[in-house]
């Protein structure tokens, strides 16, 4: 591997750390120094990626039956008469202008299920402002168990704790690096999905992100892509388990229609990119051919409760062309074998280079590096591992200076890791959705912002001085901040940096000076 020749080994290991891991932990940079680009490599080559782990953490299916339960149980609830003593007292407090009676019995507007399925969930702080409460999963005296479903804590909110949990708390601490879960992170932004659109997506986000990409990142894009078209969090975030085909049997009456979103996402946002030749009615055929890829759920039948399955009755029959190419009738087999073709595109070749390069190297990457990525991209067939050994031997990937802001999510990866706090997964929650990231949940189907533009807003900047302070009054007490910059920034420390950090008046004012630092927004 030819290395940059004007890089030190301390430099090398810094970039290494900052601008393809998550950050430097307590003496990481002297520990990697000797050999940093090959330790990097052989993430890639052994594939390294953490699985998070926790007694919550249980697959999709289990948790939509979990779902479909609790929905069940706060139905009934709500159509249970009530008893005589409190239907008088409900009649009576209607006479005199008093609560309804679905809200004296504590109805779904009380903590229950919503309307959109986030109804019940954990109130974020107000724009500009980061949360110190550190509620967590579990906590409180009270036997919940016992409540009454409308009462109880929002089941999808308590996983989507655990999961956060999982990983801040968990799995960003582990790598010596971290390329891996640094991948994790951008495929599930690349792949995104939307707590915010109900109940199913909410409880199931982070086993999406568990099962259809950790699983696949270091492989073929053509697996990564067909395991996340056919889970079941993508299926009902896009829509495409209510797509009917206007000619399937499912669809005799007509009056049941055909949904395009998921084909469209999966062309212009997941494979090919926008403005590279299809058609809408290349989008139409391939919402088409997608129709009854669905979750099972039919409580009359016996079957695999909150899986995908394969719906004949609500599939579009015949052959459909997609891009020039014609698809014979083949059931699931057809939607797969588009999913093939897309993958092995050109474009996609092109706007998956583009993509990783500018979320690790600069919001304009350099075309040259771009190129090389593609290539690699195409030649192997679309071997992910191939593409980032590409752009990790790539002179170009090495440029010392630091031009990207990091996005909310990377920077309170760092804050996290460089101090070794663990901090309870609410708090971790409010935080992100306080500096405008909210955990797996973006306002659409393109993600966050991975530019920097994205994310220098004065208010934004604003509210990263809060999240900065927050943390650096929970760091461990025996952290000295002059000593922690040396550590963790190493050669990428500037004597401005030190200077302000030295003349600090308390040690948690050092530390924030230190996380506001371009060192550590930058990479």
């Amino acid at each position: 591997m030819a290395n940059n020749p004007g890089l030190s080994k301390d430099l090398e290991a810094a970039l290494t750390l900052w601008r393809f891991g998550l950050g430097a932990q307590e003496g990481s940079i002297a520990a990697i120094k000797d050999d940093p680009r090959d330790l990097l490599l052989q993430e890639v080559t052994e594939q390294a990626v953490p699985h998070p782990v926790g007694g919550s953490l249980r697959s999709t299916q289990d948790l939509l039956v979990s779902l479909y339960d609790f929905q069940a149980e706060v139905k009934a609830e709500r159509e249970r008469p009530l008893p005589a003593v409190a239907a008088n007292a409900a009649a009576t407090a209607m006479a005199a202008g008093g609560a309804k009676p679905a809200e004296m019995a504590g109805g779904m507007d009380a903590g229950g299920m919503g309307g959109g399925g986030m109804g019940g969930s954990m109130a974020g702080p107000a724009p500009g402002t980061v949360a110190t409460g550190n509620g967590a999963p579990g906590n409180g005296k009270a036997n919940k168990a016992d409540l009454p479903p409308s009462k109880r804590p929002y089941l999808p909110q308590q996983i989507l704790l655990a999961e956060a949990d999982a990983r801040f708390n968990g799995t960003i601490h582990q790598p010596l690096i971290g390329f891996g879960e640094r991948l994790a992170m951008f495929w599930a932004n690349h792949f995104a999905i939307a707590t915010g659109k109900g109940g199913e997506v909410h409880i199931a986000a982070g086993a999406f992100e568990r099962e259809a990409i950790r699983p696949h990142i270091f492989g073929r894009f053509e697996d990564l892509l067909t395991a996340v078209e056919t889970h079941p969090a993508m299926l009902v975030f896009l829509d495409n388990r209510q797509s009917i085909g206007p000619n399937s049997p499912a669809n005799k009456n007509g009056k049941r229609g055909l949904n395009e979103n998921l084909a469209r996402e999966i062309m212009e946002l997941h494979t090919l990119g926008v403005g590279t030749g299809y058609s809408q009615t290349d989008v139409t055929s391939f919402a088409k051919i997608i129709t009854g890829w669905a979750i099972y759920r039919d409580e009359k039948r016996p079957g695999p409760q909150g899986a995908f399955t394969f719906n004949a009755n609500a599939h579009e029959p015949g052959d459909h062309t997609v891009m020039g190419i014609t698809y014979p009738e083949g059931g699931i087999e057809q939607g797969r074998a588009v999913l093939r073709d897309l993958s092995r595109h050109p474009a996609t070749a092109r706007h998956l280079a583009f993509k990783l390069a500018r979320h690790f190297v600069a919001d304009d990457p350099p075309p040259s590096l771009v190129n090389k990525m593609t290539a690699a991209y195409t030649k192997s067939q679309g071997n992910l591992s191939a593409v980032y050994k590409a752009m990790l031997n790539a002179d170009e990937a090495w440029d010392p200076q630091l031009k990207k802001l990091r996005p909310p999510l990377q920077y309170v990866t760092a804050l996290l890791r460089s101090t070794g706090i663990k901090p309870k997964p609410q708090q971790i929650l409010s935080t992100l959705k306080a500096l405008g990231q909210p955990l797996w949940d973006p306002s659409g189907p393109n993600g966050f912002s991975d530019v920097t533009d994205g994310w220098a807003s004065s208010e934004g900047l604003a509210t990263r001085i809060d999240a900065a302070n927050l943390f650096a009054h929970q760091a461990p007490g025996s952290v000295d901040p002059r000593s922690f910059a040396g550590d963790r920034f190493g050669p990428l420390l500037t004597a401005e940096t030190l200077q302000a950090v030295s003349r600090a008046e308390t040690r948690p004012q050092g530390l924030s000076i230190a996380f506001l630092s371009p060192e550590f927004q930058r990479c």
